[in-house]
């Protein structure tokens, strides 16, 4: 009887299998570290196997980054979230991830601007589609929607949080967070759309 407690149960799990699990964390992080950025790495050399030149450096980069601002914005979003649990949290935990956010999101962007670079001077005719003329054109509303959903207002609500988090208004950070991820969320989704469109990994 005493052994169906689901509290017996658990001391005795934690006692057992928990403290063997414990020692060998730090391993299975590592390795999931770097099944998911190979993973990652080997879908956007797939994506791009066709690509001429640096593309498919570019591709993998925007992958990454890509991967990093998601996680960024999501991790800080579910951190400021437990400030709502439990208030007594240091705040400086909040503000680290912020910094870690706003760093994926100034990479991000970088790769962007590279990749729109490369695609517009190494144009030729007889390559595909001219993309300076797409995102000038009627249907480069996708591309200025990614970049407006996707980098600049990541960057001004990343700051709006950083300022509030100074002043450890924790409640007002995680609001702002909500938002943030969502536009990132928007962002990475029209960036994907436009790499199958266009084979320009913004």
């Amino acid at each position: 009887m005493l052994n169906n407690s689901p509290k017996v149960r658990a001391i005795i799990y934690w006692a057992t299998i928990g403290r063997m699990l414990a020692k060998i964390r730090p391993a299975l992080l590592w390795v999931a570290i770097i099944s998911g950025l190979l993973a990652i790495s080997l879908q956007a050399l797939e994506i791009s196997a066709n690509a001429p030149g640096l593309a498919a450096v570019l591709t993998v980069a925007s992958f990454l980054s890509s991967a990093a601002l998601l996680g960024g914005a999501c991790g800080a979003m579910v951190l400021g979230h437990w400030y709502l649990v439990v208030p007594s949290l240091d705040v400086a935990h909040l503000q680290s991830i912020v910094k870690l956010h706003i760093v994926s999101m100034v990479v991000r962007a970088v790769v962007v601007v590279a990749a729109v670079t490369m695609a517009v001077v190494t144009w030729q005719p007889g390559m595909g589609p001219n993309f300076l003329r797409y995102i000038l054109s009627s249907g480069g509303i996708f591309f200025w929607q990614r970049v407006l959903f996707g980098l600049a207002c990541p960057a001004v609500l990343a700051y709006m949080t950083w300022e509030t988090a100074k002043i450890q208004s924790t409640q007002s950070a995680t609001g702002i967070l909500y938002v943030d991820f969502f536009t990132v969320i928007v962002g990475e989704v029209l960036a994907k759309y436009l790499l199958l469109s266009t084979n320009v990994p913004v």
